[in-house]
């Protein structure tokens, strides 16, 4: 425990083989170069799940996680950033191997699907445990496609009590790194009998949306180069999703949301986020005064 507490910071990806994985090692190099800080490619041997306990079934498991660190390796040099990368091969279980690197992680990246989990819209036990305990921010990457970011939204929510500012600072900071333009989404639940009052939910929207513009105001001045709108949704960020996952590259919510994991990991998240290529940036909360 002490290694990982006084460890220097880096950005960590998981990997496992998958083409998922090296979107996300591909996806961190940003993270890594911005900082000036190491990539570090992080594979677990899951002792549970290996071919078998003979010297020729460990080595064969150990050539595979080779290869697939070398994959991800070369993926990462291909793209000429000045990034110093580092591996690690560990005999762990993956949730608690990439647990215990978040101790010392600035950020940990990981696929939205595993090599075994490959459906589509789908995102992977290992991803979703990830997501809820680390400790550290964490990105969960759906595809990898750098000529459309600067094309499609990035997504910060923000606390409907416009307490919690982490999401929307991790959003800020993504949207100037990756050239993107950023939208501030605040959810509301109507306190109406009848949601299906289409004035209520035009008034309450009109209401939320005007409370937020006031809110950004501030960080427009701060972010004078970016383009920061404000968006509101009556109802959850899954409904935001289900009609505009596909124009945004990336969402940002707050770990303590209580539906900032359940909600967007699991099936109702999977369900909206099926048709899109959105990753998640699952971060910590921030009050600012």
């Amino acid at each position: 425990m002490s290694e990982h507490l006084h460890s220097p910071p880096t950005i960590v990806v998981g990997i496992d083989g998958s083409r998922s994985a090296v979107d996300a090692a591909l996806w961190a190099v940003d993270e890594a170069d911005s900082r000036d800080i190491p990539l570090r490619l992080v594979y677990a041997i899951d002792p549970d799940a290996a071919t078998g306990g003979g010297p020729q079934d460990c080595a064969r498991d150990l050539a595979a996680a080779e290869i697939a660190v070398r994959y991800a390796f070369i993926a990462v040099e291909s793209t000429d950033k000045p990034v110093k990368i580092e591996v690690e091969i560990v005999q762990k279980q993956p949730v608690r191997a990439l647990r215990e690197a978040s101790r010392s992680a600035v950020m940990l990246c990981v696929g939205s699907t595993g090599f075994r989990h490959s459906q589509q819209g789908r995102i992977g036990s290992t991803a979703a445990s990830v997501a809820a305990t680390a400790l550290c921010p964490v990105a969960v990457i759906r595809g990898h496609d750098p000529l459309q970011m600067t094309q499609r939204w990035i997504v910060a929510e923000v606390d409907e009590a416009l307490a919690d500012d982490g999401p929307l600072l991790h959003g800020l900071e993504e949207a100037r790194l990756r050239g993107a333009p950023l939208r501030a989404l605040l959810t509301w639940q109507s306190r109406y009998t009848d949601i299906h009052d289409d004035h209520a939910v035009s008034d309450g929207n009109r209401i939320a949306k005007a409370q937020l513009e006031h809110r950004l105001s501030m960080w427009k001045k701060r972010y004078p180069d970016l383009e920061l709108r404000a968006a509101t949704v009556h109802g959850t960020i899954a409904n935001y999703l289900a009609r505009y996952a596909d124009s945004i590259q990336l969402l940002v919510v707050g770990h303590e949301r209580a539906h900032g994991i359940s909600e967007l990991v699991g099936p109702p998240g999977s369900a909206a986020l099926r048709d899109g290529r959105c990753s998640l940036l699952i971060c910590e909360s921030q009050t600012v005064l």
